[in-house]
Formats: C-alpha cells, structure tokens, sequence
C-alpha cells in the first residue's frame, strides 16, 4: 500500500467528496538472480482491493496509471540526467502548466475523439497551441472554470465515472 500519509491528505484537500481506494497485487516469488535479469515484474498471483475513503464502487488504477506514463513519456523533465531535466522549480512548474494545458486543451485524445476540456465543456474547440501560448503570456490571472475549490485545487465535476 502506498504512504500512509496519503489518505490524510487525500482526506484534507478533497473532504467528503472523494471515493479512494487501493490496488495491490502479490506477485509469484521467485530466485533474486532470476528476477534482477528479467525486466518485467513476475507473475501476479493475487490482487485486493481496499476501500480507503468513501464507498468507491471501481477500485482501479488504469486511468492515473495510464496519466503517470503519458507524462513520464512526453515530459523528460522527470528524467534525470535528460537534456530537458529542470534545474529551477519555476522553469520545471511552468513546463508542467504548458504540458497540462495542451494535454488538456490542445490534444485531441484517442477514446474521446475530443480534447478532455471540451468533454466536460470548459471549452467549445481545439485550441491551437498558439492560443495556449498567448493565454499563458497574456494573462494575470488564469481563468478559472466553474467548480468548487477543494485546497489549493478547482475540482470540476464530470470526467469518468
């Protein structure tokens, strides 16, 4: 299970509003010399859900599995050692807010067939990256969508179920 602070501060920026669970799969135990040669982990012999927080219905962790790859892949700033790692945190967050905006606002995405702002109706188009860029360097203020603040985030409801 991951840190144990998690759900304290899962708890503490979402309150109630949040269903949270857990995915941990046991896998096959095998010699140390074998698995250090082989690159993909062993066989999954179990999985068990946990309810952490609320009452989720679907525990699974395909969708921010899927999110951490993507970035990891578009973003070498998370690899060390890369042409592109941030050595200022200002360059690294403003980096992020670039790649979170197009993700969000300029691609158009396999299984939507629309860029996932306009799935929940931020927006009504594709925004080039140029209007991204001009939002980004034009604005004092960044625009917030309708929503309720939970911490230091705008939660919009809608998305996956």
């Amino acid at each position: 299970m991951g840190s144990r602070c998690t759900p304290a501060a899962i708890e503490e920026i979402f309150g109630e509003d949040v269903q949270y669970g857990v995915v941990e799969k046991h896998y096959a135990a095998t010699p140390a010399v074998e698995a250090a040669r082989r690159y993909s982990p062993a066989s999954v012999v179990s999985v068990q859900k946990t309810r952490v927080i609320g009452r989720p219905t679907h525990i699974s962790t395909s969708y921010v599995e899927r999110q951490n790859l993507t970035l990891r892949t578009q973003q070498r700033r998370f690899t060390r050692l890369a042409l592109g790692f941030s050595k200022k945190l200002e360059n690294h967050c403003a980096a992020i807010a670039l790649y979170v905006g197009h993700y969000n606002l300029c691609r158009v995405h396999e299984a939507l067939r629309i860029t996932p702002a306009m799935a929940l109706g931020v927006t009504d188009h594709v925004w080039t990256v140029r209007e991204l860029v001009d939002v980004a360097l034009n604005s004092d203020q960044p625009q917030e969508p309708e929503g309720r603040q939970a911490g230091p985030f705008r939660v919009i409801d809608g998305g996956l179920s």
